[in-house]
């Protein structure tokens, strides 16, 4: 993948993000796209509150996974590079 093109697969991902964040901002949290490495693991940020959440875990294979994992089925997975599941 160029550099432009995974410049704008990371810019399709975060819009995609634009679906599960009204959910995260309710508890004045969010989340922000770090990199997406070459075997396809989506690394995220978490930002807020949910930094700390211990239900950050669940937000994260339940809600945004499974949010890019049907719109991008070629992502394998998604990791957080922060917070307590880190």
């Amino acid at each position: 993948m160029s550099v432009a093109e995974k410049a704008d697969f990371l810019e399709k991902i975060d819009r995609a993000l634009d679906n599960v964040r009204p959910h995260l901002r309710v508890d004045e949290g969010d989340v922000e796209v770090v990199e997406v490495t070459e075997d396809m693991i989506v690394k995220i940020k978490w930002l807020g509150n949910c930094e700390n959440c211990f239900m950050s875990t669940m937000t994260m294979k339940a809600g945004i996974e499974q949010e890019l994992k049907s719109k991008f089925p070629e992502i394998k997975g998604v990791e957080a590079v922060n917070g307590v599941n880190a």
